[in-house]
């Protein structure tokens, strides 16, 4: 019988993503050989660099490709020598919009050996999912100026929620639930006070579709109460569903409370369909080159790649020597503080996979 095989589309990007990235192939191939699963790599220059060498952003001829992937692997975009803002929209956010990567996937896990900056809070106390729609609200870019550049200018943003964009996220955060093994329990994030059309809409959609899973505990908090119960109570949460800026907010807090950036994964989604799976930390310029970046939150991105195309052994494999490697060899998940390099750490996990 002929090995399963996966098309994953790499995207090293910019700064360190390179560098990441390496690392989490590194430790794709290392499953690779003990499993037998193929992975079948195919590398597509897009990002900063490229825009500043002939302008080319993310064609459609790119696009088409990476639609014929199974996963697509996302190192990292940015450049401080682009302005800011071309390459989020024109290569970043496409990406989502054209591949219609409806949900943004965030899990917050605290790892057993990393530090947390809450006081007397235990691994199994961080332990939730952040459910972010990923292709409306105010990221659709949609309003314009009036008498632009003159003391009368306005500037108007419009944010932009479908009843079935919302429903469709929202109904993903029900059936994450389930498959969870969490504490039952979906909370609805959202400013019903303030932000009377977006989340009244939100709300009577959520009220609807919780009907059809009376075995789930339901719940919602403002955005602002949210923050602070994020910090002060984290372990009451298990999925928190959210729009678009919002849901960019809270993550950044979450990854805050796992540990830092360093071991902040996420994935961009289209359930059942495709998915790109990144770190959450950027590009990183100022580190690019020198083998001090943390590879941890690539790796975990790497996972939940392995979790999308539903081979789950692979994926508690990860986790597992990751989990080894933080409590047992590295002293921070700080760039520059790790105790080790970036390729030791990834040499370190791919070799307790080869056994």
């Amino acid at each position: 019988m002929d090995p399963k095989q996966y098309s994953i589309g790499v995207i090293p990007g910019d700064g360190t993503g390179p560098e990441v990235i390496k690392e989490g192939i590194k430790v794709l191939k290392a499953l690779s050989e003990k499993s037998g699963v193929k992975f079948n790599f195919k590398r597509f220059d897009i990002g900063g660099d490229r825009y500043l060498r002939d302008g080319t952003l993310l064609p459609d001829s790119i696009i088409n490709e990476l639609k014929k992937c199974d996963a697509i692997y996302l190192g990292a975009i940015g450049t401080p020598n682009v302005k800011p803002g071309v390459l989020e929209r024109g290569i970043l956010l496409k990406l989502r919009f054209e591949l219609d990567l409806y949900v943004n996937l965030r899990p917050v896990k605290l790892i057993p050996g990393v530090e947390t900056p809450l006081k007397s809070i235990n691994p199994e106390d961080i332990d939730f999912v952040v459910v972010r729609e990923n292709t409306e609200g105010l990221y659709c870019g949609c309003g314009a100026f009036f008498k632009k550049n003159t003391p009368d200018e306005v500037a108007i943003q419009e944010s932009i929620n479908t009843r079935s964009g919302v429903e469709r996220c929202i109904r993903f955060a029900f059936e994450y639930c389930k498959k969870r093994n969490g504490k039952g329990k979906v909370t609805l994030c959202g400013k019903s006070n303030v932000l009377n059309y977006e989340w009244d809409l939100w709300l009577r959609v959520f009220e609807e579709v919780k009907k059809e899973y009376p075995e789930i505990e339901t719940d919602y908090q403002h955005v602002d109460a949210l923050c602070m119960w994020m910090i002060k109570r984290p372990e009451q949460y298990d999925v928190i569903v959210t729009n678009n800026m919002f849901g960019d907010i809270i993550t950044d807090i979450g990854a805050v409370l796992q540990g830092g950036l360093g071991v902040a994964a996420g994935a961009n989604i289209n359930p059942g369909v495709r998915g790109m799976f990144e770190p959450i930390g950027g590009s990183a310029p100022k580190y690019a080159g020198k083998n001090i970046i943390n590879p941890i939150a690539c790796i975990l991105a790497g996972q939940m790649m392995l979790e999308f195309l539903g081979e789950n052994e692979m994926a508690c494999s990860i986790q597992r020597a990751v989990e080894k490697v933080v409590k047992g060899h590295m002293k921070s998940m700080d760039a520059g503080r790790m105790g080790m390099g970036t390729s030791d750490v990834g040499d370190m996990i791919a070799g307790y996979l080869k056994y």
